[in-house]
């Protein structure tokens, strides 16, 4: 998938022509936008079936299929101007340059699975790069490699791989409809972590449209650049516009299973014990926690909490048996709770397809759930003290609503420096928490009493997380935790420290100097971008 340079030359002499042209006018109205676009596209990519506009029939449906989060679906919620839905790196480059020339406002959406919106919603006029159509995967067996432009999904991803072999996969995200663009740049994870790593920690290459308009490859961008994609979060840097990534080995068969435990099935003794186990099982054994309230054995008064142990395993069954037995034999596996399958048909369980789903599936880009939800981050150093875990389950049963996912580390995530990618968390993190809370109920009502009830949730578990500073993860954006309102200067970087810290800690500097270097009028920003340094 190499960097079309000629054409690539060609437009930048065309790019030098906008800017020439176009800075003395007087106009920056989105209506001299879209003429920019149209009048400076290439005749053999024409941009003008790529641009939508709320007068365009098909606005609506192109603006909501990508919206992932109802709270950012409704009447009230600001709408972009246009919406670029580019279907060539043209495209993006004339985007980037047209945008700066006209002063305007650009968010860049993948997915759309970013949990605040931000890729697609603004608080002042903007529009919309959606990289959809940029979808390509072109998979090579034999290098043990692939090139995947940043509208693919996960799902695609992992389907075309299944294609071309039976003992490759990727160590990426559990859900289908996630984008690639978002997911790989801020540090996407899954449930083959601990053995492979985070999806950065498996990325040799990419390619970025920068704030000049120009197509970078890895080299041509420098390392340092390079650093800050892999992790830091694209959006702050340029336009992703595919990362080259290197395969993993599965074995032909894998494990998984779904176990769970009420407080009355003594799940408290068996989330106590996870604790000191789930972080030093066999590498190749993930066992997420996950812990919602249910209705008891005394109907819906009488509420208790379920705390579900899923697991994926990188062998069959006979040696997962063997692993369990030896190291966490509380939770009681047995053989009728193991499922074997291919690696690709585990992608279809853990999204929580139903068994026999064909992987076609995977190609969806419908998501099997659409809601309107809220959610945040921590991490947990220490095994929470049974007390406190007595303590929490009646919390949850208190609030009902918000559900806790416990995502364990170890392995592979213990082996890699906190500094080798802008992705921090690394040795000395027992797990990842998330929490999470869904509602179909519409209206902002409904919304600030569900987001309140997430927020008590994270308040509470406030003696058992990180601290200073209380470290989040930054693809579980939350904008509770900091939002920048400035553009440039002297707040810009302060605002952004506020957030920055907890997503990157000691990394977040360097991503500063990075954007500062790349980007120094902070044209790629949103409500949590990286800031550049103070004038």
């Amino acid at each position: 998938m190499a960097i079309p340079r000629l054409s690539n030359l060609l437009l930048l002499s065309t790019l030098f022509v906008i800017s020439i042209s176009w800075q003395a006018s007087a106009y920056s109205a989105p209506e001299k936008f879209v003429q920019c676009l149209l009048n400076h596209s290439l005749p053999s990519h024409p941009i003008g079936p790529a641009i939508y506009t709320p007068n365009n029939a098909s606005y609506s449906s192109v603006l909501e299929s990508y919206i992932r989060n109802l709270r950012f679906n409704t009447s009230s919620t600001r709408k972009p101007f246009l919406i670029v839905t580019a279907l060539h790196e043209s495209h993006v480059q004339l985007s980037v340059i047209c945008a700066q020339v006209h002063n305007l406002q650009m968010k860049i959406r993948s997915g759309g699975h970013d949990y605040e919106g931000v890729s697609y919603v603004a608080e002042v006029p903007f529009f919309i790069l959606d990289m959809f159509n940029l979808r390509s995967i072109n998979v090579d067996i034999k290098s043990e490699t692939a090139w995947v432009q940043a509208g693919a999904t996960l799902g695609e991803v992992y389907y075309r791989i299944a294609e071309k072999s039976k003992i490759h996969g990727f160590p990426a995200g559990v859900c289908p409809t996630v984008g690639v663009g978002g997911h790989f740049s801020g540090g996407g994870y899954g449930n083959m972590m601990r053995k492979y790593g985070l999806s950065v920690d498996n990325v040799l290459d990419a390619q970025i449209v920068d704030v000049h308009g120009r197509l970078l490859d890895r080299k041509a961008m420098g390392e340092d650049l390079f650093w800050a994609i892999t992790g830091g979060g694209g959006a702050s840097f340029g336009v992703v516009i595919a990362y080259k990534i290197n395969l993993v080995r599965v074995p032909e068969i894998v494990t998984v299973f779904r176990v769970p435990r009420t407080l009355e099935q003594n799940a408290t003794e068996i989330v106590y014990r996870w604790q000191y186990v789930a972080d030093k099982l066999d590498d190749d054994l993930f066992i997420r926690l996950t812990m919602d309230i249910v209705n008891g054995s005394g109907g819906e008064n009488n509420k208790t909490l379920r705390a579900s142990f899923i697991g994926m395993f990188l062998g069959d069954s006979e040696r997962l048996l063997s692993v369990m037995n030896k190291s966490f034999p509380e939770l009681g596996l047995k053989q009728s709770d193991c499922m074997e399958m291919s690696w690709v048909e585990s992608t279809l369980f853990w999204t929580s397809f139903p068994n026999g789903t064909a992987p076609e599936a995977l190609l969806s880009r419908i998501p099997q759930v659409l809601t309107h939800l809220k959610r945040k981050s921590d991490y947990v150093k220490k095994p929470i003290p049974k007390a406190g875990l007595k303590w929490i389950f009646q919390k949850m049963i208190e609030l009902e609503a918000p559900m806790l996912t416990f995502n364990p580390y170890g392995g592979r995530m213990g082996e890699i420096s906190a500094s080798a990618t802008p992705f921090p968390h690394r040795a000395g993190n027992l797990w990842k928490v998330q929490y999470a809370t869904n509602w179909d109920t519409e209206g902002s009502e409904a919304s600030e009493y569900y987001i309140d009830l997430t927020r008590k949730l994270h308040m509470y578990m406030t003696p058992f997380v990180s601290k200073n500073p209380r470290e989040a993860f930054f693809n579980y954006k939350d904008l509770d935790i900091g939002i920048n309102h400035n553009a440039n200067g002297k707040a810009s970087y302060l605002e952004g420290r506020v957030y920055g810290i907890k997503y990157f800690k000691d990394n977040f500097d360097r991503l500063v100097h990075v954007k500062t270097k790349v980007d120094p009028k902070n044209f790629f920003r949103n409500e949590q971008s990286i800031p550049t340094l103070p004038y």
